[in-house]
């Protein structure tokens, strides 16, 4: 595919977006548990699936490497997620094999500047990288439906090899294509789609297939057996589906109303909306390609609007297909309504810019907004920037001793990962038939308490300490951290949390 200058721009643009003040927000509680994967990964040698975990392998082997060459920084930990991120809009313009160029530019401009694709490609979690295979799976599947050439039975092999290696929601993805492909079958039985397009001769062999399959079955079975270090890793593909169905149906931890997605693209990706709308016209007669693609966007909405179970990055995997549906419709408008068209378009593109520099750039930690989900507080700084600064002046510093006492205590495992005596307790037991779980004695050099037990942690200090207040993530009570003063000499107090 030859690219063009708007091309390249709306590249720069997504690389930009995705780059810029990578490091400004703290690690989110999600980063924080795929970082302290990555550190049990270095102990190990290999990531242990765990199918209570309920995510795939792929990712934390990714985040191994980069940490190798990066250090442990939120750069590494988020540099692959922000070039997945990338290549998804790339991926977004090589659909031009099957719309014209104009509505891929204009889909792949929506993606690049959209508050949810940018938000959350400067995490490390695994919904950019189902996006990223989604994307490579439809493209594969649609060139096999029009052209049927062998580069399209590849990308879609690793496209449905790369969703499973990512997270076990590829069942909804998987099982929406096939759905989305009988649904139009079905209805081009009452209004046949204009032009048909037929399924085109395919132009590859059964040794190819098998071929494919074989590497993308490989593939899944080295990264889940743990490079072939774990083979019980493998039975965990299916074992998996019952805690998921645990977590996400039975007893949803994250439970949302049903009309929550379109809440949220009503408030922030306003393309999305309209290529929503938009999609009911093609309900009528039209090009197969365009009523597949809205059938499919829509079952997917529908898939994870019936599941209670929502969190907001979920709803990266449900927008893109709408962006190409924008570009299509864009594409139809009669001549003599293009300038209004262009007018609308304009406008709602400038909204998703401005939403998106707002909450990337400023309110990334502002848990008004709704894609501010268990998001760090600033504040964590007030409790690691003492100990930060402390190993700066004395390396040594890394074996102080500390006692986290939170029953929600992520990222800071991964935070202060290198320093090498901190304990973590959990959340304090109260039944006094029970023992505790907190030490009765904290003769340590700092510790982390939620502010509504600090007095119960005083007497059990031994030595002076220094209090500060901070948040540690919205939702949770405000928490006090305690330094030894001999080991923070000159460490103001800070008394009270400061409004988000």
């Amino acid at each position: 595919m030859q690219l063009t200058k708007v091309d390249w721009l709306i590249l720069a643009l997504a690389l930009f977006l995705r780059v810029w003040g990578l490091d400004w927000k703290p690690a989110h509680f999600d980063e924080g548990i795929n970082g302290w994967f990555v550190d049990q990964m270095k102990a190990m040698g290999f990531y242990r699936y765990d199918p209570n975990h309920y995510h795939g392998p792929l990712h934390f082997y990714v985040l191994f490497v980069s940490d190798a060459l990066g250090g442990r920084n939120l750069w590494a930990l988020r540099l692959p997620v922000v070039m997945v991120s990338f290549l998804s809009v790339f991926w977004v313009l090589r659909y031009r094999d099957f719309f014209s160029r104009r509505a891929s530019q204009i889909a792949a401009l929506a993606m690049a500047i959209s508050p949810a694709f940018v938000f959350y490609g400067r995490y490390s979690i695994h919904e950019t990288w189902q996006v990223a295979f989604n994307l490579v799976l439809v493209w594969g599947f649609l060139g096999l439906w029009l052209r049927g050439e062998k580069r399209y039975l590849y990308a879609t092999l690793v496209g449905i090899a790369g969703l499973i290696l990512t997270k076990e929601t590829y069942v909804i993805h998987l099982a929406s294509l096939g759905l989305a492909f009988t649904v139009l079958r079905l209805w081009e039985q009452f209004l046949p789609s204009a032009p048909p397009q037929p399924w085109a001769i395919q132009r590859w062999t059964q040794s190819d297939a098998w071929r494919g399959i074989a590497w993308a079955v490989g593939v899944i079975l080295f990264f889940y057996s743990g490079t072939f270090l774990n083979p019980s890793g493998i039975m965990g593909l299916g074992e998996t589906f019952s805690e998921w169905f645990s977590q996400t149906v039975t007893e949803p931890k994250h439970s949302k109303p049903a009309y929550y997605w379109l809440e949220l693209m009503a408030h922030y990706e306003w393309p999305a909306i309209v290529g929503l709308c938009v999609g009911v016209r093609y309900l009528l007669p039209a090009r197969a390609t365009l009523r597949f693609l809205c059938i499919l966007g829509a079952g997917v909405m529908v898939a994870y609007t019936i599941i209670p179970y929502k969190t907001p990055w979920c709803l990266i995997s449900i927008l893109w297909p709408f962006y190409l549906v924008l570009g299509a419709a864009f594409d139809e408008v009669p001549k003599r309504w293009q300038s209004w068209a262009a007018g609308g378009l304009i406008l709602l593109l400038a909204h998703s810019a401005y939403m998106s520099s707002q909450l990337n750039f400023l309110r990334f930690t502002d848990p008004k907004e709704p894609y501010v989900y268990v998001q760090t507080s600033k504040e964590i700084s007030r409790l690691v920037d003492p100990l930060f600064e402390a190993t700066r002046v004395n390396p040594a510093a890394y074996s102080m001793t500390g006692a986290i006492l939170l029953e929600s205590y992520y990222p800071l495992p991964w935070l202060l990962g290198e320093f090498t005596n901190v304990g973590y307790y959990g959340a304090e037991e109260t039944d006094p038939d029970k023992p505790k779980k907190w030490p009765q004695v904290l003769d340590v050099d700092f510790v982390v308490v939620e502010k509504v037990n600090r007095e119960e942690i005083r007497p059990r200090l031994v030595g002076d300490y220094v209090e500060r207040e901070f948040e540690l993530r919205d939702g949770m009570e405000t928490c006090v951290a305690f330094f030894r003063r001999d080991q923070f000499p000159g460490l103001v107090p800070i008394k009270k949390a400061s409004t988000p």
